[in-house]
């Protein structure tokens, strides 16, 4: 009689452990140990030697909180930089292999390497061809419409030009971080195939914090690695009470300095209101080239500037240089009706 079943019993055999016929024999779980407890009392949980964890839930929430920060940092940065509206929001926050990060990117890419000092390591900042170029683009005066993305390494010229991008992340980065630790970002080098970069063993545990790159229609991803070994001298001040508690003391003048920095540098729209009236529906259809438009207020009377639509200035409408201008008086105050 051969000892292999067919399906018919398979299926009869499981149809019976189902209905209770016939009871599922179960082995208790034995637990070899130095330690005599019984085994009831130790708490056996899965580990999976590929993916280990290290990092705790509540650490890597501090993690994707800070660098929420440097994305906004970051993203502010680089609009006004690039004279355009640029999104940047973190994606994901991961602890993974680094052989599983450096399988995950494209080839070739830009892979950054930065030195933080004063802690030992080195941290990897990596930035999508899908977005390199089209910020090559817009440096140039492109517009970014029908551009083709190369598959090859970055010329030297395209590595002069994307590093003042470069330049904004790590400021932004240090801005960051400086709530935690004061650490100092620079580079350390560039390379286009990130297989041939080896910062730790394979089998080391790496934080991956993933960006997402919005630009004039263009999207592209910029990964954050950072080692173990950097983070772990850090974990006390990455806990959750720890974070919250140097939050609480932000809003000092020396924390304000970058932030007036940079709001200095963000551009505006100004306007010179002339004069206000009112047109019926049927005169404005009826309005044909050399019309006037008649109204109240005489030329030689104080205009008023809008900032982004607001008004602020009192100002007079004059020439200079054959060009039309406006010469401000004073900023406008609560008791002017205008």
């Amino acid at each position: 009689m051969s000892d292999i079943l067919d399906q018919s019993e398979v299926d009869a055999l499981l149809s019976a452990v189902d209905s209770g016929e016939v009871e599922e024999v179960r082995q208790d779980m034995r637990i070899f140990s130095r330690h005599q407890r019984a085994s009831i009392e130790l708490e056996v949980r899965p580990y999976d030697f590929k993916r280990p964890e290290r990092v705790s839930k509540d650490q890597m929430r501090s993690l994707e909180q800070l660098h929420e920060t440097f994305a906004r940092s970051f993203g502010a940065g680089l609009s006004s930089f690039l004279r355009t509206i640029v999104e940047v929001k973190v994606s994901t926050c991961d602890q993974m292999t680094y052989s599983e990060f450096i399988a995950s990117l494209p080839n070739p890419t830009s892979f950054n390497l930065l030195t933080p000092s004063p802690m030992e390591g080195t941290v990897c900042l990596e930035i999508s061809p899908l977005i390199i170029y089209p910020l090559i683009d817009r440096l140039l005066g492109g517009t970014n419409h029908e551009l083709f993305i190369p598959q090859r390494p970055l010329t030297v010229i395209e590595m002069r030009l994307i590093g003042k991008v470069i330049s904004l992340a790590i400021e932004g980065l240090h801005e960051a971080w400086s709530g935690v630790r004061d650490i100092d970002f620079q580079v350390a080098g560039a390379e286009s195939n990130p297989h041939l970069v080896q910062i730790v063993p394979p089998n080391e545990v790496v934080v991956v914090v993933g960006f997402e790159l919005r630009m004039s229609g263009r999207a592209g991803t910029m990964n954050l690695c950072i080692p173990f070994n950097i983070v772990e001298p850090l974990m006390e001040d990455l806990e959750k009470q720890s974070w919250f508690s140097v939050g609480k003391m932000s809003g000092n003048p020396e924390e304000r300095k970058p932030i007036a920095k940079r709001l200095e540098e963000a551009t505006v729209n100004v306007s010179g209101l002339l004069a206000r009236t009112t047109i019926s529906m049927r005169d404005l259809l009826e309005l044909q080239v050399g019309d006037l438009l008649l109204t109240e207020k005489p030329a030689s009377s104080p205009s008023v500037v809008c900032v982004e639509g607001e008004r602020k200035l009192i100002a007079t409408l004059g020439q200079i240089d054959g060009n039309r201008a406006m010469r401000v008086l004073r900023t406008i105050t609560p008791d002017d009706r205008v």
